[in-house]
């Protein structure tokens, strides 16, 4: 799949590549909306959302190779603006107990490990938990990163880097179930 060309083809109204380029990244998608939202109607809301902003704004895109961290960005807004709305916290914990459900299974991962994850995690703020999240399960790069937290590639290094600096304390101290 050629996501230049069809950035250009949705730019020019075609729908159909506009579609291709969302299915073609749909599960990473919904992994990152689900990972915001906590339950899978709110992440499909915002999806949805975000599919109409990206149909009506093509045309802001001035990079076209930049489609899916510009769509990617989106997504997140809207899951913080929802959240907003809602007044309310999605923690990891929650994304993590319905992963474990068999809702995002990752077979490369087995249950105490994510059990551990999301026990440490607790032991590091909002900021640096988004960063690690958004790096480790989502494999976004620190550009992309940047871009959906709206702050520098210095400062999402930084997040990541002292964030794992704590868990680091927190495991070898054994602290993981604490």
């Amino acid at each position: 799949m050629n996501v230049i060309r069809l950035v250009k083809k949705a730019k020019r109204g075609n729908k159909e590549a506009l579609l291709q380029l969302i299915m073609a990244e749909k599960d990473a998608y919904y992994k990152l909306a689900f990972t915001y939202m906590g339950n899978s109607h709110d992440a499909l809301d915002v999806m949805e959302e975000m599919v109409v902003i990206v149909y009506e704004k093509i045309n802001q895109l001035k990079r076209e190779e930049a489609f899916y961290s510009w769509s990617k960005t989106i997504l997140v807004n809207r899951c913080k603006t929802l959240l907003r709305k809602q007044k309310k916290l999605v923690l990891l914990d929650d994304w993590e107990s319905e992963a474990d459900q068999g809702l995002m299974s990752d077979p490369y991962i087995n249950s105490d490990q994510r059990m551990d994850i999301q026990a440490l995690l607790v032991h590091v703020n909002e900021h640096q938990k988004e960063a690690i999240s958004l790096k480790y399960f989502h494999d976004l790069d620190y550009q992309t990163i940047a871009n959906i937290t709206n702050v520098s590639i210095g400062t999402v290094k930084s997040r990541i880097f002292q964030g794992l600096k704590k868990l680091r304390v927190h495991y070898t101290r054994g602290d993981v179930n604490e």
